[in-house]
């Protein structure tokens, strides 16, 4: 998010979830619109924001069985419905998500290896 010059809803890091994270949309755009966008063009289903936070934020799930690639991927149909619902954003999202997992690399299998010993 922050790559693309968006902000987290949540705006204490101590808050950020573990199984989702809200998204603000820029003033003037609309996350309902986005959201359809992503569903029709990559058949992927993002939350949508509740009550007075409907169309000002969208939601990514992030729980369950997941690793870098579903995660690159979520990212990237994320970013390529940003261009084609023309949501003002910086691009380099996906990009910058893929250089942190390749740094925290040797350290998932040193995690991985630790919880299954």
């Amino acid at each position: 998010m922050v790559a693309w010059g968006l902000e987290n809803f949540c705006l204490e890091p101590s808050g950020f979830s573990s199984a989702q994270t809200t998204v603000k949309m820029p003033d003037g755009t609309d996350a309902d619109a986005l959201r359809k966008i992503i569903l029709e063009r990559f058949d992927m289903s993002l939350g949508s924001g509740l009550g007075k936070l409907k169309g000002g934020v969208f939601r990514i799930g992030h729980l369950g069985d997941i690793n870098e690639l579903t995660v690159a991927g979520t990212l990237c149909g994320v970013e390529m419905g940003l261009g084609l619902a023309g949501v003002p954003h910086r691009p380099g999202g996906v990009r910058a998500a893929l250089e942190v997992f390749s740094t925290q690399g040797g350290e998932r299998e040193e995690q991985t290896r630790s919880v299954e010993h």
